[in-house]
């Protein structure tokens, strides 16, 4: 076995061992729905509901008053059906292929069956409405069979509305919850198939994308199931209406039904279109939403550079494009609109023009039983614009979904293979010709590769950058799709990435990943991954919730967690890609001595590394050059055999002893000094409350809204003005059709007047009211795009010119879930919706005025009934509005925890924890869907109850025509008319109420982000720096102390020192010790607590944010920075795709790319965060080399846990928790007894010692 390093410091055993705090207990809320074990009577009136909405009525609902799914709708149910039936079905049909559809279909068969019936009934019983009708004016006009007739029908008319709401509420809420349950099983096998995408396919399907599929289209799929049944009841309808028009008008019924005809098939070219455009709509979405979630990521990089600007403007380019294909969109629902309200008028028209010519004779018992059936289909008739569009939807967004449920899969089985046959003696085998990324790539990323690794042997990977070290580690993950051999693993893996990966969550839970608490264990791994003394610094001690991608740990701080989880899964093989380069010499040697060398005893490990000085101690070292492995042997072979791996040594040599230093190597090694990092945030840590953790639950609306949502929707872009004309149109629209009504109700039955006078007015009428519909139409399709455009912009702007305070404790899924779900219900449907509300509320009180008017006595019934529903409604809004709050926070749950497994997918398939992970999604999409689906009970609550009081207006309404006699028949027949679609109109309002309530959520949500604190101003007009600022780069830093948030401790604490012009400066000390911070605070990232920074003596806090901040040249760029070769290799070069996060290029690729856009910048101070961290030391030393000419007159700032980066600087800052220890030449630094950098120094020479030997 290789040799151990001595260390130097103390040893990790004279810690005390840290006690893990303890979490406050989940509330486990074991409260299931009362729907559950409801009975008949229940389950039909929605009294089960009771409970929940005399709560919400009594305190403001939280989430754990909310009861748990009935198990049959919970996602775990519904997807494990859904993939049963689709393997039995395969099995059983093994030659036919099998739709995503139809198994979804077949596993919901029953259920649609029952809604179906339900829906038949609902149907059957609405059509009797005109029959009840032309009965009770028969009544009217004295014409009564027996003398209590009008009575009996007014009770038969009563039950029948009656069956009718309880027949229509079952039916809606059995789809819905059919809707909840088809998404909740797509959207959890979305979240499976993006953990086992193959690569290639990840080219096709992007985050966002993969986002916009469980965002969006997984909804708009789970919407359709509750339009689904009306594609056939509206037919039926319509055709038991024809049944119902020839018993009154006889043969002019092939008029109105030659009209019918005429406008399904105006409607078939219309629908065409619509499809194309939603289409194309939502593939402009997924490209904005594409783009929005790479610049969200790396919102620090585009600060840095000033470059918010650029990447707002490039989301709003993105976002005409959308704009464009949404507005095709909207008009093609104005013009549904239009077609559809113009069928009932153009029905009517035609038919009484085709009674005149036939001379067929008009009496109001015919007219109103005309009029009558026209009404009650007049909203179903209506609804196929919604119904065809929402077809469409889930049209294309099941095309799209299936599309990427049938994407090709990781082919794993390799990489997980725990038994293999007797010849594999090994823990690994590869044994490969050509291993490559892309099918079909004319040059493979990996060549002849064969590896065979024993048992309990420890293996480095070294090489210069883009030599294939982590393609060859992702090949033994099984994460390469195209291997031309074999590879072969045994045991359990552990794997630490190379860019570390953390979760949103606490500390203790990034460690632990899903094991339970072992507490020897868990202590030892903490040792050993020398985090003990990060954990005294955090507040919450392991409990501290860490932001996401670990944005409050530091670089090394964030490794340390990554190998504390690989090292607390105690697995048989550790794959580790470069996880020192991030941290410091001192804390690289305690890791590689107690970790790799003890921890890991008797472990087989792959190590892929940078540093040279670890190499003696391992049993076998692969050097690897241009995708094939070049050497392989121990150290001491390879040095004897291989110029090519002296070189890689020599070049550490070079770097780590230049001559002017060589006189140092020998200086004996100081002791670690003990408390570096210091205690003295502890006094604070005792008093922190969860309150102050870094991410906080996500803020909802509490109590009443009101207006403010819709305020806050029409203030933008004119809204106001246009939802005023298009109401007035529609007041005109109902005026105008009251008058067509009145005309029929006194004219109809009067022989002094002229019929064709009586059709002629009423036909132009007609026409008059399709030019006012075109009109509404028209303004609300003008609001939908001058609202989305003006909403988006104001949310673009909030979110760019946020201050980084706010991503760092905001996970990306929130943001996600605004600019994607919440955009598109903005987008497509609130101004729909909030006109369609608009519009049944005033025809349902014009219906009321009339039925006052003609009927007075049924006002004693209206008043209570209206004061009755006003309690009602407040009663429902109490609970619903905070359900749909609770169900828009959950949302972001979901869409958090798909980003970030998005993310961590090769982690989390090299653990095997993939199971671990779906069962946490399905448990979020639980949480999510409890609030849903009691929102839409509640819902269907509040409309039974309603439809009773509309049933009791329209049998007051009755008796009271049939009991008084004051009114002629035609007048009887209109007020009749308006009673029996008065509960329509009702519903309907009520409904679009609810769903303009839930909408509303949406622009809540929107609006809590465009009220974002902004960073400072981007250009001060009155103070703007010199053109040519800063000329000399001289910084001067004046008692600088800095904090993150209000209440947190100091980060910097006093740090004073002047970097003069063109110097070149240093920044060193341990991980975490503040080096970061400082450079953050130059640009502003974070603002100075106390203190300033003076460049060029100007206080930068005085100056705007893009002052600060802010090709024939790019080859020579490329070559200095040491990757023109790793382009022109590409097909593409220049124009070769880059990936989002750039995972399509080595970690070391990435950082000299980053390199190459400095030196195109050309500014006068350079900063260099650990930019070399991830090269191999030659390209480190000509990359140092390159920046000394280049930026020869520039002040140069590099933070750096390599030493030789910093040696040849003019002057080396060291920080030590937050203060400034010392500033001063390096050579004087050495020179000083006690230096903290002449400490460091020492300690990476000690690493070194052992590599020089074989020199």
């Amino acid at each position: 076995m290789g040799q151990k390093y001595s260390e130097s410091g103390e040893g990790m055993n004279d810690y005390d061992y840290y006690t893990p705090r303890q979490g406050e207990e989940a509330n486990e809320n074991n409260n299931v729905s009362p729907l559950a074990n409801a009975g008949f009577l229940s389950v039909m009136s929605f009294w089960w509901l009771n409970s929940l909405m005399k709560k919400g009525k009594q305190d403001t609902l939280d989430e754990e008053d909310i009861p748990q799914l009935p198990p049959a709708n919970q996602a775990e149910t519904c997807y494990n059906l859904f993939i049963e039936q689709s393997k039995k079905r395969k099995i059983e049909n093994s030659s036919q292929s099998h739709s995503v559809l139809s198994t979804i279909l077949f596993c919901q068969r029953k259920a649609i069956l029952i809604s179906g019936f339900f829906a038949l009934v609902k149907t059957l019983t609405l059509s009797t409405g005109p029959l009840f009708l032309y009965a009770l004016i028969k009544v009217a006009e004295g014409k009564d069979a027996f003398k209590l007739k009008g009575y009996v029908l007014a009770a038969g008319l009563f039950l029948a509305k009656i069956l009718e709401s309880m027949s229509e509420r079952q039916w809606w809420f059995r789809t819905k919850v059919i809707g909840l349950q088809v998404k909740s099983l797509l959207t959890a096998a979305a979240y499976w198939k993006q953990l086992h995408l193959s690569n290639p396919a990840k080219m096709t399907h992007s985050a966002g994308q993969i986002m916009n599929y469980v965002a969006i289209d997984a909804h708009k799929i789970g919407e359709f199931p509750f339009w689904f049944h009306q594609l056939w009841t509206i037919g039926l309808q319509v055709c038991i209406a024809l049944f119902i028009v020839y018993y009154s008008v006889g043969l002019a019924t092939i008029v109105a039904l030659f009209v019918i005809i005429l406008a399904a098939i105006g409607n078939s070219p219309l629908s065409k279109l619509q499809i194309k455009y939603l289409k194309k709509f939502m593939v402009a979405q997924d490209r904005r939403l594409e783009g929005m979630t790479e610049a969200l990521i790396n919102m620090k990089v585009l600060k840095l550079y000033s470059w918010e600007r650029h990447f707002m403007n490039a989301a709003q380019g993105l976002r005409e494009e959308e704009i464009k294909w949404l507005l095709a969109v909207q008009l093609q629902k104005g013009y549904n609109i239009i077609l559809y309200y113009s069928t009932t008028i153009l029905v009517s028209a035609a038919t009484f023009i085709a009674c005149y010519f036939l001379k067929i004779p008009l009496h109001s018992s015919n007219v109103f039983t005309f009029l009558a059936t026209l009404t009650i289909i007049q909203e179903p008739i209506r609804r196929v614009p919604d119904v065809i569009g929402r077809f469409i939807e889930a049209k294309v967004s099941l095309s799209r979904i299936v599309d990427f449920l049938e994407a090709p899969e990781m082919e794993r089985g390799h990489a997980r293979q725990k038994h293999v046959s007797e010849d594999l003696k090994g823990a690994i085998l590869v044994k490969s010709s050509e291993i490559c990324w892309a099918y079909g790539s004319f040059k493979p990323t990996l060549r002849n590769i064969n590896l065979d690794v024993k048992h309990g042997e420890k293996v480095a990977i070294c090489g210069e950058v883009g030599s294939g070290k982590s393609t060859l580690i992702a090949t033994i993950l099984g994460e390469v799709p195209y291997v031309n051999g074999t590879v072969f693993v045994k045991g359990k893996m552990a794997y630490v990435s190379q860019t570390a990966w953390i979760q949103t969550g606490t500390l203790q839970e990034n460690i632990l990943f899903g094991s339970s608490m072992d507490l020897p264990r868990y202590q030892e791994v903490l040792q050993k991954c020398s985090l003990l003394k990060d954990l005294e610094l955090l507040p919450f001690g392991d409990l501290t919730e860490i932001g996401e991608r670990g944005v409050n740990l530091s670089g090394g701080q964030r490794q340390r967690v990554q190998l504390a989880r690989a090292l607390y899964q105690n697995a048989d093989v550790y794959l580790l890609d470069d996880p020192f380069s991030a941290v410091d010499a001192h804390t690289a040697k305690n890791l590689f001595n107690g970790y790799v060398m003890e921890a890991l005893s008797g472990k087989t490990i792959l190590l892929v590394t940078h540093q040279v000085e670890f190499l003696p101690a391992f049993d076998s070292v692969l050097l690897m050059s241009k995708g094939e492995i070049l050497r392989t042997g121990t150290y001491d072979q390879l040095m004897e055999s291989s110029q090519e791996f002296q070189d890689l040594v020599n070049s550490h040599h070079d770097t780590a002893f230049p001559e002017k230093e060589e006189k140092h190597a020998s200086s004996r090694r100081s002791e670690a000094t003990e408390g570096e990092i210091k205690n003295n945030v502890n006094a604070g840590q005792n008093t922190a409350t969860i309150a102050d953790q870094l991410i906080k639950q996500e803020e909802r609306e509490a109590g009443k809204a009101g207006l403010k949502p819709y305020i806050q929707y029409l203030k933008h872009s004119k809204g106001f003005l246009f939802l005023s004309l298009s109401t007035l149109f529609h007041v005109i629209f109902i005026a105008a059709q009251l008058m067509q009504n009145y005309i029929l109700a006194k004219y109809t039955d009067d022989s002094s007047f002229r019929k064709s006078t009586l059709i002629m007015a009423y036909v132009a009428i007609g026409l008059s009211l399709m030019l006012f519909l075109f009109f509404r139409s028209l303004f609300i399709v003008g609001l939908s795009i001058g609202a989305s455009k003006s909403i988006f912009s104001s949310l673009m702007s909030s979110l760019f010119l946020a201050p980084m305070s706010f991503y760092d404790s905001t996970p990306l899924g929130r943001i996600l879930s605004r600019v994607s779900f919440d955009m598109n219900e903005i987008d497509l449907d609130l101004p729909f919706t909030l006109s369609y509300y608009t519009v049944a509320t005033i025809t349902t009180f014009s219906s009321f005025i009339v039925l006052v008017i003609l009927t007075w006595p049924v006002l004693f019934v209206i008043i209570p009934i209206i004061y009755f529903t006003v309690l009602l409604q407040r009663f429902y809004n109490a609970c619903a509005k905070e359900l749909m709050r609770i169900s828009g926070t959950t949302k972001s749950l979901v869409a958090n925890h798909l980003t970030e497994s998005i993310a961590g997918s090769t982690t989390i398939r090299a653990f095997g924890q993939e199971d671990r992970f779906f069962a946490k999604c399905l448990e979020l999409i639980d949480t999510n869907a409890r609030p849903f689906f009691h929102s839409f009970s509640a819902q269907e609550w509040l409309l039974q109850r309603l439809e009773i009081l509309c049933a009791i207006v329209l049998c007051s309404t009755a008796v009271a025509l049939t009991s008084f006699h004051q009114l002629t028949s035609g007048f009887v027949g209109m007020s009749l008319s308006y009673g029996l679609s008065l509960n329509v109109f009702v519903i309907y309002s009520v409904y679009h109420q609810c769903l303009a309530e839930n909408t509303s959520i949406s622009i809540e949500r929107v609006e809590q982000y465009m009220q974002i604190t902004s960073e400072a101003p981007e250009v001060i007009e009155n103070n703007r720096p010199a053109s040519n600022w800063p000329a000399l780069g001289r910084v001067e830093i004046c008692d600088l102390k800095v904090r993150y948030r209000r209440n947190a401790p100091l980060v910097l604490k006093g740090i004073s020192c002047i970097f003069e012009g063109g110097q070149k400066i240093g920044i060193v000390g341990r991980t975490g010790s503040g080096k970061t911070t400082l450079i953050s605070t130059l640009f502003r990232l974070v603002e100075p607590t106390e203190g300033q920074i003076v460049i060029d003596g100007v206080n930068i806090s005085s100056i705007g944010l893009r002052d600060l901040r802010s090709h024939e040249e790019i080859w020579k760029v490329f070559e200095k920075c040491q990757l023109k070769g790793a382009v022109q290799e590409k097909e593409e070069g220049l124009d070769s795709p880059v990936l989002q996060d750039g995972t399509n290029w080595s970690m070391g690729q990435r950082q000299l790319f980053c390199l190459g856009r400095a030196l195109l910048k050309r500014s006068q101070i350079l900063v260099l965060d650990e930019a070399t961290a991830s090269i191999d030391n030659a390209t480190d030393s000509i990359i140092q080399k390159t920046i000394r000419v280049e930026f020869a007159d520039c002040t140069v700032i590099t933070v750096a846990h390599r030493i030789p980066t910093v040696m040849d600087c003019t002057t080396v800052l060291a920080i030590s928790d937050g203060k400034l220890a010392e500033y001063d030449e390096p050579r004087k630094l050495m020179d000083k007894q006690g230096s903290l950098f002449g400490e460091l120094v020492r300690e990476y020479w000690s690493r070194t010692e052992n590599a020089r030997i074989y020199l």
